[in-house]
């Protein structure tokens, strides 16, 4: 896809480096191999809209002062048929280049004639990339840790393919274990209690409404009755009775929330199929197992400290980490969960055939990043290919004070609850407005404001507004599809110039939210551009520029800027409203 900033960005380099060649031939700089240098985009425009370091890093090859070496890639730099207009030389020796107006125009019309697809690149090469997000257990309502998991990963597996990765998105059902028995316990002792209210309740049960709801559905259809001497028989039927429907409303709430995954699976599929048997033959065909107590133990240690050696850690540093290995099957048979999270990933990996698997998590769970990886290069892949999001926490805020029950269930808040409370655009905004590493305060009052306070409505606002002047446009006659030719010398105040350049961006920033794990760049890439939007069009006029040509290119600059604000909006999930 094009992409005018990273094509200039490539010229730059090649200007620079030829500048210099020229001056080796004619003796101005001494013979010498071109050093590595750095061409990139200046966080002040005033210092050129691509700088390099060329000339500092190349004083100790040419034995001159940088200065002197910046003259001469300055006096011999060809800048005809490049974006660029003019190179100037500026403190101990930084070379800087500033576009021309034919980049201006190459950039506007990047963007509308690629239009829903501008900022698409090849970055990924293809690689078929996994992301593995929120994964609740199937065992009561999702909460507001799995309300940002959601929101981020949705936004980055999109993000993702943008960059030109093969995305898939999952959901992991916990149907077996630990969880799911204390699920069948605490529905036992709930329909019991229907009949025999003293019935004791588990310690460590669930506790939450809908575990009473089940029951006394069950009841209702089956009768209050069944198995009084076998609670084990009981607490089977009644899983098979109340967690296809927990997993239908995990199904539910998450395309509530937009959100539509590629793949539900199952961890009763990893037994049923016997790649977890298949799992621990390969860890003790590799010597990664042994017995202790008539439990079968995983040498997690030992592969930890080959992670953290590789990672260049020091014996001494690796010992107070005080390193320990883990159980994979108990002595009552059972497989714990983490054998189940090895051999999920040796699905992932090994069965499936992705190239990189991304996992959300929550904070948490940081602890069991390097296990887990060690565990992978225990079964013989590669654990660097797994990259763990972590993700902090988010606390709900209303009149300045933390919220943590629903004014309407005198419960903890839940992700229906919230989407009940605020719109589903300004929660997918919101929970993607910091890096997912920053602790976030989701401001309930602001979310619901129909005002530029609140960030959402700022950026749809923007929209609305570009979609309001080219209505008033075409009242008029003009032609707003943007693709008629227009003279992008017009386009020649800094404002008009401030907003193209980010249209500019946008391409190169999708890579970076792609590279670094990052959706919030895209939220901010968005308000930021709303922000350039509003500026130029209080300075600009467009129908009435008094000049046809000049409103000409304005107008191919709103369609551009247009489409950009409706490209980042699709990315985060949130609609794109033409009328406000």
């Amino acid at each position: 896809m094009h992409n005018p900033q990273t094509e200039a960005m490539n010229i730059a380099r090649t200007v620079v480096a030829d500048a210099a060649r020229a001056a080796i031939s004619a003796g101005i700089l001494p013979e010498g191999e071109l050093p590595d240098f750095i061409v990139e985009i200046p966080a002040d425009s005033s210092h050129g809209d691509i700088a390099s370091n060329f000339a500092m890093a190349s004083a100790r090859v040419f034995r001159m002062n940088p200065r002197a070496v910046a003259q001469a890639v300055a006096d011999n730099a060809v800048l005809e048929g490049t974006p660029f207009d003019k190179l100037e030389i500026a403190g101990p020796g930084f070379i800087n280049l500033f576009y021309g107006s034919e980049y201006y125009g190459e950039v506007v019309r990047a963007a509308v004639e690629s239009g829903s697809d501008y900022g698409r690149t090849d970055f990924g090469n293809g690689d078929k990339v996994q992301v593995e997000f929120v994964s609740a257990n199937p065992t009561g309502p999702m909460h507001l840790g799995n309300a940002r998991g959601g929101a981020i990963g949705d936004v980055l597996a999109t993000v993702l393919d943008r960059a030109g990765y093969k995305v898939e998105r999952e959901f992991y059902i916990n149907d077996t274990g630990n969880q799911i028995k204390k699920f069948g316990d605490s529905l036992v002792a709930r329909y019991r209690q229907i009949t025999d209210p003293d019935h004791p309740f588990p310690e460590d049960g669930y506790k939450g409404e809908d575990i009473k709801e089940h029951a006394a559905a069950f009841a209702a259809e089956r009768g209050s009755d069944l198995y009084p001497d076998d609670d084990d028989s009981l607490r089977d039927a009644m899983v098979d009775y109340a967690l296809p429907k927990n997993i239908a409303g995990l199904h539910e709430t998450m395309e509530k929330y937009g959100i539509n995954y590629d793949e539900w699976f199952r961890e009763s599929s990893l037994y049923e199929d016997g790649t977890t048997e298949k799992v621990m033959s390969i860890l003790e065909e590799n010597g990664a197992l042994y017995e202790k107590d008539g439990a079968i133990w995983l040498k997690t240690s030992k592969y930890l400290r080959d992670l953290y050696k590789a990672q260049g850690k020091s014996d001494e540093e690796i010992d107070k980490l005080e390193l320990k290995d883990d159980v994979l099957r108990r002595s009552n048979g059972f497989y714990t969960y983490f054998a189940s999270d090895i051999a999920y990933h040796y699905n992932k990996f090994h069965i499936r055939g992705f190239d990189r698997v991304i996992n959300v998590w929550g904070a948490d769970h940081h602890g069991h990043v390097n296990r887990l990886k060690a565990s992978i290069d225990a079964v013989g892949l590669d654990g660097n290919k797994l990259d763990i999001v972590l993700m902090q926490l988010v606390e709900l805020v209303q009149d300045g004070k933390p919220v943590r029950m629903s004014k309407r269930t005198g419960k903890a808040i839940t992700l229906t609850d919230l989407l009940e409370e605020v719109p589903i655009d300004a929660v997918r905004f919101f929970f993607n407005l910091r890096e997912p590493s920053s602790h976030f305060e989701f401001d309930l009052d602001l979310a619901v404001k129909q005002e530029k306070d609140n960030p959402v409505y700022y950026v749809q606002y923007a929209h609305a507004r570009m979609c309001s002047v080219l209505r008033a446009l075409v009242s008029d006659g003009y032609p707003v599809d943007g693709k008629s030719d227009f003279d992008p010398s017009l386009l020649s105040t800094e404002e008009e110039k401030a907003l193209i350049r980010k249209i500019g961006a946008f391409p190169s920033e999708i890579i970076a939210s792609a590279r670094e794990y990052d959706p919030s760049k895209i939220t901010r890439f968005a308000s930021d551009t709303a922000t350039l939007f509003h500026r130029f069009y209080t300075v600009c006029r467009v129908k009435d520029s008094g000049d046809d040509a000049l409103t000409l290119a304005r107008t191919a600059l709103v369609v551009a800027a247009k489409q950009v604000i409706a490209n980042c909006l699709t990315i985060l999930g949130v609609s794109v409203p033409e009328v406000m």
